[in-house]
């Protein structure tokens, strides 16, 4: 059994994508060709914005926005202490100081009561001026930007939408990518969507930061008359090389309708069957994920936490030798990450995401799994939690 079946995937969709890619190769329009643009006008209108910018990766994406807004030695940035590394260190990378706040033990996503005590404590000890809050979609639920945007209102503070594990999630019947002034993904293979390498994207309703951005993502050079010649090498600022390449933009292209027509489907049955199945074996003493009805997730992870008898290495290496593949996600939480050792971050009171670390656990899931895979992770579970 495979975590996250990439292979099952191309090979359901093989023809379309080797002609994709052959169609690139044949062009020899390797950078920024006609994939690449025809991509970012399917996603905006998918997500529901004005402007989708790719770039090179998820990490750029999210540095990239911060840069637009100009973040950087003095700002503090409100980050989940619960979430992948990126997320605290792109802030942190270009001089601001990210502030790290607990999530919500159901969700896994930031806890909008606690950010607003984190911006309180900022405020009040005034050496650093509240700029963003980089929420993120963990693995593919949407944060709760209701919340989360009454209190950026209330203090006027960007808001950073990091929907790399997000994408094609849904609240309140409002896509995934939407919710933040900007808003970043990532084409990571393994994400919701995913690329054949790494690729990333931006988006907003903003055209002026739109102009930005995609300045910043190639050298910072002049975008205003892009069939100017002079142009490409008029730098107006200091850029990055961030750019989507045409053939991962063609292999997007291909899988996007693979995604939106039945893999979001197909991957939220296979959750069902999960909860089904864990409540069919009445194993109670395992957490699943919890989904309101006011969310939809694309099902990044499925992640449930194991009780605090058990013993999870001992689970997982169970689990691998009934070929049941298992991850972590994730083992230490963001302030307590060794390239924060000595900064303010490493004192950030973040008991929730210490309890998770220790006890979360992600199942294997994909659109491709079948109800018999589920049951027998799910009985395999069962009688380890029986023996143990």
């Amino acid at each position: 059994m495979q975590f996250r079946d990439l292979s099952k995937q191309y090979a359901c969709l093989k023809t379309q994508i080797d002609c994709a890619i052959q169609d690139v190769l044949l062009s020899s329009n390797f950078i920024s060709g006609g994939p690449v643009k025809k991509l970012e006008k399917v996603l905006a209108d998918y997500v529901g914005v004005k402007h989708c910018i790719t770039c090179a990766n998820g990490t750029d994406a999210l540095t990239i926005a911060l840069k637009a807004w100009n973040i950087g030695k003095g700002d503090a940035v409100f980050v989940p202490d619960f979430t992948f590394f990126s997320s605290g260190e792109c802030p942190a990378g270009l001089g601001a100081t990210p502030i790290f706040v607990d999530v919500d033990s159901s969700t896994y996503n930031m806890d909008p009561e606690q950010l607003e005590v984190a911006v309180q404590n900022i405020l009040a000890e005034g050496r650093l001026t509240p700029k963003v809050v980089v929420a993120v979609d963990l693995f593919g639920l949407p944060a709760n930007y209701e919340k989360i945007k009454k209190v950026c209102d209330k203090y006027s503070l960007f808001l950073l939408e990091d929907g790399a594990q997000g994408f094609g999630g849904e609240f309140k019947g409002k896509k995934a990518c939407s919710f933040g002034d900007i808003s970043t993904t990532s084409f990571f293979p393994a994400k919701p969507l995913g690329c054949y390498g790494d690729g990333g994207a931006i988006f907003t309703d903003n055209g002026s930061w739109a102009d930005l951005i995609r300045s910043l993502c190639v050298h910072g050079k002049d975008t205003s008359n892009p069939n100017d010649p002079n142009s490409k090498y008029n730098n107006l600022r200091i850029g990055f090389n961030s750019r989507l390449d045409s053939i991962q933009a063609a292999v997007l292209l291909q899988k996007f309708e693979s995604f939106k027509s039945n893999e979001l489907h197909d991957i939220n049955r296979v959750a069902k069957w999960y909860r089904e199945c864990f409540i069919a074996e009445e194993i109670s003493d395992v957490e699943l994920p919890c989904i309101d009805n006011d969310f939809y997730s694309s099902w990044a992870q499925y992640t449930v936490q194991v009780p605090s008898y058990v013993n999870r290495s001992e689970l997982q290496k169970k689990l691998k030798e009934l070929g049941i593949p298992t991850n972590v996600y994730y083992m230490k939480p963001m302030h307590l990450q060794g390239a924060f050792s000595g900064t303010r971050s490493e004192t950030a009171d973040c008991p929730i995401t210490e309890r998770l670390c220790s006890s979360v656990l992600s199942l294997p899931i994909d659109p491709f799994k079948t109800k018999d895979e589920v049951a027998y992770v799910v009985s395999s579970i069962k009688e380890f939690l029986k023996n143990n």
